[in-house]
């Protein structure tokens, strides 16, 4: 584990045509590995990310904390954390740093479903680009994200406080240095303070 927190990209995991792992199973694998943060390709590939350092492990907790108080206002959706994993339709396990999903969708899942990788992509997905990350990589995840349903995605880099926000069938809209974001028609009323966030994740708040 203390490797991992040195790299600069995930380690990939070819596991195709040697190792065929079904849901079920790749369920278990990730469950047996419990220590580490895993996602799977569309492929069957399989990610191993490095921990979160401080700033973006502050910076990850301030933003689940907004959105859970702004979802138990609303009412309208859950609030799921990066320790959540989703399987897409094309069959790619993810684990965004937050994600959404409106309460008529997750009460169609059954009980087994519930237990397990949620099947959906989420309604709204956040990633915040930490210092390991890349950004083609990160950009290649919520494109996929928005090809598989999600209807708004952003992805935040501290490090340039550039925003990107996805939305379907709609060019990449790119944010520098802006002060805040509002969540629109699909998170009415939340409004995310950049400003703070930043200060928050460089020690200044």
């Amino acid at each position: 584990m203390a490797h991992l927190s040195l790299l600069e990209q995930p380690v990939l995991v070819h596991t195709r045509p040697a190792i065929e792992m079904d849901e079920e199973q790749f369920f278990r694998f990730c469950q047996i590995n419990d220590d580490l943060q895993i996602e799977r390709t569309a492929e069957g590939d399989i990610l191993i990310m490095a921990p979160e350092g401080g700033s973006s492990g502050l910076g990850s907790s301030e933003l689940l904390g907004l959105f859970i108080n702004w979802a138990k206002d609303n009412g309208r959706g859950k609030v799921f954390g990066s320790s959540t994993g989703f399987v897409l339709p094309n069959k790619a396990m993810r684990a965004p740093d937050i994600a959404w999903v409106r309460k008529k969708r997750l009460d169609r899942l059954t009980d087994e479903q519930w237990e397990k990788f949620l099947p959906l992509c989420p309604d709204f997905v956040l990633e915040l680009r930490s210092p390991s990350d890349s950004l083609p990589r990160l950009q290649e995840k919520m494109q996929e994200y928005r090809e598989n349903g999600a209807e708004l995605g952003w992805l935040l880099d501290p490090k340039t406080k550039r925003v990107y926000i996805y939305r379907p069938d709609k060019e990449v809209e790119i944010l520098d240095d802006a002060k805040t974001l509002s969540g629109g028609t699909v998170l009415p009323g939340f409004v995310l303070d950049l400003r703070k966030l930043w200060a928050a994740m460089e020690r200044k708040k």
